[in-house]
């Protein structure tokens, strides 16, 4: 058993509260579901991965900050600088330095990664959440 778990379980016995860290921390709080006990809590899934809603959040606004694109994807920076990293490398986004910041540009010819998608462009998968007729309402996006 790894030392940080034992040291929660341990911490649970005595009713201490359990320090940790959450990515949904810097989230703002309508953001982060009201948590769910007993056998309801469960770790929440999405059907889009984390690099697809990078990749999203940066043909809606090429220029956010790497700071603020971590608080809308949940994750930490160092996590979005590592698929932005990956995003880059495999083709599917372009970064110009403007200043100080980035810009960044979704190539959305690219084909996506997975065979069973891969008859489908990142084109397709932009299409299909931002030409939604709620996209607008949506304020993440």
């Amino acid at each position: 058993m790894p030392k940080k778990r034992a040291m929660g379980r341990a911490a649970e016995e005595k009713g201490e509260p359990q320090k940790t860290s959450s990515p949904s921390a810097s989230r703002s709080p309508e953001a982060v579901p009201a948590k769910k006990s007993g056998s309801e809590a469960r770790r929440r899934w999405t059907f889009l991965t984390n690099h697809s809603h990078v990749l999203i959040l940066l043909n809606a606004e090429p220029d956010l900050a790497l700071r603020e694109i971590a608080a809308r994807v949940g994750i930490t920076e160092r996590a979005i600088q590592q698929i932005l990293s990956d995003l880059e490398e495999e083709g599917f986004i372009e970064r110009e330095k403007v200043g100080r910041r980035n810009h960044y540009r979704v190539k959305s010819g690219h084909p996506l990664r997975h065979p069973i998608e891969s008859h489908c462009s990142t084109a397709d998968l932009l299409a299909l959440i931002l030409d939604h007729p709620d996209a607008k309402k949506n304020a993440w996006l």
